[in-house]
């Protein structure tokens, strides 16, 4: 008997739904990047790209725990002298919650080509309405 390894082709996506609102951003990133990278699958394989589709509403109603809006900052850097920006995450969370919960998610997906095409497969929404109706997503609380 051989041991079965999922592969891209044989793998059936489905789509799911995480509404973030009132949860922690980090608990409603940990789960949707499960998710993306295929995690919750029996036959989940490592090298492989075997992750479903997610869409995160409410995006603008999730929470940071503690001190974070006013002490943590999103930071980056344009690759000139003097160009780093940075936006602490009250103004972000104001402005661009669907942001905020992109960045959470990329973090936690492996850092690769796959880790890169299951992003692409992250759709999120600062309010409870969302387009992918049509695919009748599976909701997930």
């Amino acid at each position: 008997m051989s041991t079965y390894m999922a592969n891209a082709n044989t793998i059936e996506r489905r789509w799911f739904v995480i509404d973030a609102a009132g949860k922690p951003l980090g608990k409603t990133a940990v789960k949707a990047a499960d998710i993306l990278r295929g995690k919750h699958r029996p036959e989940f394989t490592p090298h492989a790209d075997c992750g479903e589709f997610v869409i995160i509403v409410n995006a603008d109603k999730a929470v940071l725990t503690g001190k974070k809006l006013e002490q943590k900052y999103y930071r980056h850097h344009s690759g000139y002298i003097g160009g780093l920006k940075e936006i602490q995450y009250k103004t972000l969370m104001a402005t661009k919650p669907e942001k905020a919960m992109e960045l959470a998610v990329k973090g936690m997906l492996p850092h690769n080509s796959i880790g890169a095409k299951s992003f692409t497969r992250l759709h999120v929404y600062a309010g409870p309405e969302h387009k992918q109706v049509a695919q009748k997503p599976i909701a997930i609380d």
